[in-house]
């Protein structure tokens, strides 16, 4: 029996598990890298061990340091989680040679599955040799062989273009993986993501728990999932009952697994297996009444599954809330995590926790969001409700885009594909500004100055505050009297620091408000205060190119020095940010006239990388 278990895991992930073992009596440990010190995952586990460093490579994917800090904390078991060394056969075996238990199936297993390559070879296919790509293959996918999540992943649709999507993809799986081996396989454009979770024990007992739909991508990683798969005809999903357990056997599995699949043309196309649990396991939870965690668990401890699966009830959906912004290229953001909470009646999974910090080291999704109810209808319109109305202050995230993307009429009547996107991400990514909310900030500021100087016994011109809202300056105007505080057009019902109420032509609005140093969130509306004398220091001249985000410049194009000649869309600059690579690209045909970005240096969001001069 388990009495101690060690996560090689972080955030998220680690919480989750570690609930499960709160409940099973289990005592936990966590490691942390440097950036993680104060971490969630660091807090609510009964003991932390330091792993020296900050980025993945030196902490969370040094197997060695990690069997070691499991044997330092008592533990007798050690839970992978997902993503870092999940699908790592060697420390697996790092783990069972310690003395130590694997909550995992056996590392031949992972060898067999974790490449991608060998996997396709496993299930009688074959990846295309990069050498041999030609014009009629095209679009193509170049893919790592380790790892998942959506990095190491390039479409290439110009075959010009393929060399140097190998070159990107090799580099940032080496940083997100330790393994920088890719392939390339067609890229079949909008099909349907189709997964299937499996469960097997060590006695030969093996479930398939339904089918997940994971279409809704960007950058080939999840962001809405659901159990299950809706609209798929009966013998297409016993056809993906039949491969997913015939490549579970095939490899002696054991634990929980998923078997990943492109539906397209009605045909299922296999895709990979990931030899671990997934992101989006909640979802089959839910629907089948399992926690799929406790099972692990029992699995290692050698216990058998019943022979029949538990029978699955309603449907269930899941949303990532990710630190982004998904109108500028779904660009990762940083900075402090003021408040997540969310409304009763949907299941919440994050690793942060109010007043957290939001760093570059690592995946930017802050937390999973979960309803289920009887009816598909019934769960998606829970999720899109509750996400609403969730108490989301900090950086810029994907929250408005996630609400959209659920009552979009594609997805409400689940024709989704992966190409949603492609194919909607403008219209989805609209800005959405409330027209009173800068008024409401406005008025809660004002609210308590009014007694002490703000009324003047003769006629003056209003007082005025400007705020950024959605990329655009507004101004909100309004007055003290003898009564409170007016505004032209509404009336003014209440005003407090954090609760302002308006009557707009008839109809009483409630403004939740929270200030946060010049940021200000009103309701689900986020504005900056202007200070009302702008800083002429703060322009820049016209071409300048300035970091989206936080993070590490890793590349400058071969050749480029200032002088340069440089084309409208060339790619300039690598910026490493959160386990991704972000390009750089010159805004117009130009001369470059300044670059004093340098290959190593760290770079805060808004610092100056290049100039391009168009005169």
């Amino acid at each position: 029996m388990i009495s101690t278990l060690l996560v090689a895991n972080r955030g998220e992930i680690a919480c989750r598990i570690f609930r499960t073992c709160a409940d099973l009596g289990i005592r936990t440990a966590a490691i942390h890298s440097d950036a993680d010190e104060g971490a969630l995952h660091t807090r609510v586990a009964d003991t932390a061990v330091r792993l020296p460093g900050a980025a993945p490579a030196e902490t969370y994917l040094r197997g060695d340091l990690i069997v070691k800090a499991a044997l330092a904390a008592g533990a007798d078991a050690v839970h992978p989680g997902y993503g870092f060394l999940s699908e790592n056969a060697d420390f697996a075996r790092a783990v069972r040679d310690a003395g130590l238990i694997w909550i995992g199936p056996p590392p031949e297993a992972i060898e067999a599955m974790a490449s991608k390559t060998r996997a396709k070879e496993l299930m009688g296919l074959a990846p295309l040799d990069a050498q041999d790509v030609t014009p009629a293959d095209l679009p193509v996918l170049v893919k790592a062989a380790a790892g998942g999540g959506g990095r190491g992943m390039r479409v290439v649709r110009d075959l010009a273009a393929l060399p140097a999507a190998l070159e990107e993809a090799r580099a940032e799986a080496a940083s997100a993986f330790g393994d920088g081996e890719v392939f390339v396989e067609p890229y079949l454009e909008n099909g349907r993501h189709v997964e299937v979770q499996v469960l097997a024990d060590t006695h030969g007992t093996v479930w398939t728990l339904g089918t997940r739909d994971c279409s809704l991508q960007r950058r080939h990683q999840k962001v809405i999932e659901e159990a299950p798969a809706p609209g798929l005809p009966p013998a297409l999903t016993e056809q993906l009952y039949a491969l997913a357990e015939r490549a579970t056997r095939a490899v002696s599995y054991e634990g929980a697994g998923t078997v990943e699949f492109l539906v397209a043309d009605g045909r299922a196309h296999f895709l990979e297996m990931n030899t671990r649990l997934q992101v989006e396991h909640p979802v089959t939870e839910a629907v089948f009444g399992v926690d799929l965690v406790a099972e692990q668990i029992r699995v290692a401890e050698g216990h058998a599954l019943p022979a029949e699966r538990p029978a699955p009830r309603g449907h269930a959906v899941e949303a990532r809330l990710y630190a982004e912004d998904p109108a500028r290229g779904w660009a990762p953001q940083t900075g402090t995590l003021h408040r997540l909470t969310v409304p009763d009646g949907v299941r919440l999974d994050t690793g942060c926790a109010d007043g957290d910090t939001i760093g570059v080291h690592y995946d930017p999704m802050l937390a999973k969001v979960i309803a289920y109810a009887p009816t598909r209808t019934e769960a998606v319109r829970r999720l899109a409700g509750a996400l609403e109305r969730t108490a989301l202050h900090g950086p810029v995230t994907n929250r408005d885009l996630l609400v959209r993307s659920l009552r979009h009429p594609e997805f409400a009547d689940a024709r989704m594909d992966t190409g949603f996107y492609d194919r909607h991400l403008a219209a989805l990514t609209e800005p959405i500004s409330d027209p009173y909310a800068p008024l409401a900030a406005a008025l809660a500021d004002a609210h308590g100055r009014s007694r002490f100087g703000g009324w003047r016994n003769l006629p003056s011109g209003p007082q005025v505050k400007r705020y950024e809202m959605a990329g655009e300056e507004h101004e909100a105007a309004y007055r003290h009297t003898r009564t409170g505080l007016a505004a032209d057009g509404v009336r003014v019902v209440h005003t407090a620091p954090h609760l302002v109420v308006l009557e707009v032509d008839g109809m009483r609005r409630k403004f939740e408000i929270a200030r946060y140093g010049d940021r200000v969130h009103v309701n689900a509306t986020a504005l900056t205060a202007l200070p009302r004398f702008p800083d002429p220091s703060t322009e820049h001249a016209p071409g300048s190119l300035l970091a989206p985000m936080p993070g590490t410049v890793v590349r400058i194009a071969e050749g480029l020095t200032e002088g340069a000649e440089v084309k409208a869309g060339q790619p300039l600059i690598w910026l490493e940010a959160m386990k991704m690579e972000h390009r750089i690209t010159a805004p117009a045909d130009g001369t470059l006239t300044a670059l004093p970005a340098a290959v190593g240096r760290q770079v805060e969001m808004g610092t100056l990388l290049a100039v391009v001069g168009t005169d």
